[in-house]
């Protein structure tokens, strides 16, 4: 027999409901989502995560990198720049990424760090199974 994972009876804690829901309405929940909608692409996971290990990097070095071409490359840092996570600086014909700012860095950090320890207790990530 499986087990419910769905409250068997309805009733909420009226409080805590008004509190999360007007917090909710003080944050820009469609920006946080977007960013984690670019991030959820695994080739834009490898740029990101190539600019926390690296300052910098040179449109040529994340092709290099992630094993595409230049084109590729610069479609997928134009998506994480358009959603201000990383900075472009041209410096005469060689265009260069970097993060932009330490929370970006924090959060790919932290999510590599988690994914860690779920490999290490055996956990795994699969796409959750639509019903």
């Amino acid at each position: 027999m499986t087990e419910k994972d769905t409250c068997e009876l309805y009733c909420y804690d009226e409080a805590k409901v008004n509190r999360v829901q007007s917090l909710l309405r003080r944050h820009d929940i469609t920006a946080m989502t977007n960013m984690f909608k670019a991030l959820a692409d695994e080739t834009r996971m490898k740029v990101a995560f190539a600019l926390c290990q690296e300052e910098e990097l040179c449109v040529c070095d994340v092709a290099n990198i992630i094993g595409s071409s230049i084109a590729t490359a610069s479609h997928h840092l134009r998506a994480l720049k358009k959603l201000n996570l990383v900075n472009y600086r041209k410096e005469g014909k060689l265009a260069f990424y970097s993060l932009e700012d330490d929370h970006v860095r924090q959060l790919l950090l932290l999510a590599s760090t988690h994914s860690q320890e779920m490999m290490i207790v055996g956990k795994s990530y699969t796409t959750p199974s639509r019903r």
